[in-house]
């Protein structure tokens, strides 16, 4: 009788060459019965762990271990099938007051949000060219007036001096906008 040391040898090497053989026809059989590639890889790799845990596996011929294999992914598929059916699933009423809590989500609010930036836009492409190209390196690029400053080879000062202007312009604009908006 071999050495237990050297019968887990044996097993792993059998094992090794049964999954060579019949990993894709198991795997194939087993994406029939589940949608997601990833439980199929999942329930794959846990039908040869069962087959090389079982103890009357290595005892079977190789067309018996095929069935057992087919058999067992069967069934693991459908273990799996059966819990994904017993999952609860929470009816939207549930959830209608913490959805309609979080009112920054909302159609409205996005909408609103959407025509202000609309508008921000308009007045900005009224601008002339270099107090677009200052919003843009200081709010899109994220620079500093220093960088701006040397980027555009202007002073430093004329630069913060120019956003300031700007900033005060466009909130002047929009000031003007929301006050007509509530006269009409």
């Amino acid at each position: 009788m071999q050495s237990l040391p050297g019968r887990a040898l044996d097993r792993q090497e059998a094992m090794a060459q049964l999954y060579e053989r019949y990993w894709l026809t198991i795997l194939l059989m087993i994406r029939q019965h589940v949608r997601s590639p990833e439980d199929a890889e999942d329930i794959l790799l846990e039908t040869f762990v069962a087959a090389f845990e079982s103890e009357v596996f290595f005892n079977l011929i190789e067309q018996q271990q095929l069935a057992w294999l087919r058999r067992t992914a069967y069934f693991k598929s459908m273990d799996l099938y059966r819990r994904s059916a017993r999952q609860q699933i929470a009816p939207l009423v549930e959830y209608e007051e913490t959805l309609v809590a979080d009112e920054e989500r909302s159609p409205e609010i996005t909408f609103l949000k959407r025509e202000e930036y609309m508008r921000l836009q308009t007045q900005i492409a009224a601008l002339p060219a270099l107090q677009q190209e200052i919003l843009r390196l200081r709010f899109a690029e994220g620079l500093r007036c220093t960088e701006i400053a040397a980027s555009l080879k202007k002073n430093e000062g004329a630069i913060r001096s120019m956003l300031s202007r700007t900033l005060n312009a466009l909130r002047n604009l929009y000031e003007k906008q929301q006050e007509g908006k509530e006269h009409a």
